[in-house]
């Protein structure tokens, strides 16, 4: 027992005092999550509690960002068919024992509540990476078939849920794996051309909520005071920033509750609000750099796996922003997407760190090149 402790305390004395980490990255997190708390000080109104709790959250994504970064990719790809069927199984547990507002998207373990679907963020990409990393590249047709297959089988399970936005973010994760894969064009075009008319289809099977939000989007104001608000209130608020914004908690639009949703899908708004043109302008930098920090990262990987996987990484966060960033100024519709690392929200924020310490992991073994590759 005594051997057993000792090692482990070594093993974590290793971690905290030689972490393999990409400096530049790492600092850049630090800085945003720093902005987030920051942000979501003023949005929840000051609430200590709120702040303590996303606090925990952005240390327990740490420490699985030092954990993660130290499995080598190699090894990351031994084990990423069990991660992604685990997840997957946890999608149809949902399906049965599933909680929410109106929706089954919880898992509730009774000391511990957390969303699925956030798993799959990561996983999905690893297992698209996975299996196009161990065949002819660019891809053929059946090995299209087969990634597609394994993106639209989660896909459909969160859609159920129902999760459309996060449904999503999920396939657009796997798609990033192949088209980095070196799809032809020609190939993308086709694929392009059968989504659209797939569409028509896809909105038979829509829910009527998530029906009203695409509608709403193309005419907000035709229920200003019903499913335009979000919109509209969203938008007065990010105008009324100015260049310089109101000051920090001095904004009217999520004070006075005009605002919904402020600390959550909402609080780019905020943001907005209180920091004007040029804050948003520097957050959307430091967007900006980790994004291009990370596609450097997959472009001095030195295997397959971990180019896709990267790759896929770093544009499914670009998306995330991307989306956030305009579903609150009306380019998009509402879809229930948080802005990373500043929306308050537990599973997002730790599955978030836990893809960036796999990020973090393909740069430290940048120099280790798998013989199987």
């Amino acid at each position: 027992m005594n051997a057993t402790l000792a090692r482990l305390r070594h093993a974590l004395l290793r971690l905290i005092v030689r972490p393999r980490l990409d400096l530049p990255l790492a600092l850049a997190l630090l800085l945003l999550a720093g902005v987030g708390l920051l942000t979501l000080t003023s949005a929840a109104d000051l609430d200590m509690r709120v702040i303590a709790a996303q606090a925990v959250r952005f240390v327990l994504g740490a420490l699985l960002l030092l954990a993660v970064s130290r499995v080598p990719p190699v090894r990351l790809r031994s084990l990423t068919p069990w991660l992604y069927a685990i997840s997957t199984l946890l999608l149809l547990v949902v399906a049965v024992l599933g909680e929410g507002r109106g929706a089954h998207r919880w898992l509730n373990l009774g000391v511990l509540r957390f969303q699925p679907s956030e798993l799959l963020k990561l996983t999905m990409p690893m297992m698209a990476a996975w299996y196009l990393a161990q065949r002819p590249l660019p891809p053929r047709w059946r090995d299209l078939a087969v990634v597609g297959l394994l993106i639209a089988v989660p896909a459909v399970l969160i859609a159920e849920q129902p999760d459309l936005g996060t449904a999503l973010l999920v396939a657009a994760a796997g798609v990033f794996a192949l088209f980095l894969s070196g799809l032809a064009w020609w190939r993308i075009g086709m694929l392009l051309g059968a989504l659209a008319g797939a569409l028509p289809v896809a909105w038979h099977f829509m829910h009527q909520y998530q029906r009203e939000r695409v509608l709403t989007f193309l005419n907000p104001e035709s229920d200003p005071l019903g499913t335009g608000w979000h919109i509209i209130q969203s938008e007065i608020a990010v105008g009324s920033g100015g260049w310089f914004g109101k000051g920090w908690h001095q904004g009217t639009q999520s004070r006075l509750e005009f605002l919904p949703e402020h600390t959550t899908d909402f609080i780019f708004a905020v943001f907005a609000e209180e920091f004007g043109l040029i804050g948003v302008t520097l957050l959307v930098a430091l967007y900006a750099f980790i994004i291009g920090r990370c596609l450097w990262i997959a472009v001095n990987a030195r295997d397959t796996y971990s180019r896709l996987l990267g790759g896929a990484l770093a544009m499914s966060f670009f998306v995330y922003v991307m989306v956030n960033g305009g579903m609150i100024t009306g380019i998009l519709p509402v879809v229930g997407v948080p802005l990373p690392l500043v929306s308050y929200g537990g599973t997002s924020a730790v599955s978030l760190l836990t893809g960036f310490g796999v990020l973090m992991s393909i740069h430290a073994h940048r120099k280790l090149v798998d013989s199987r590759d």
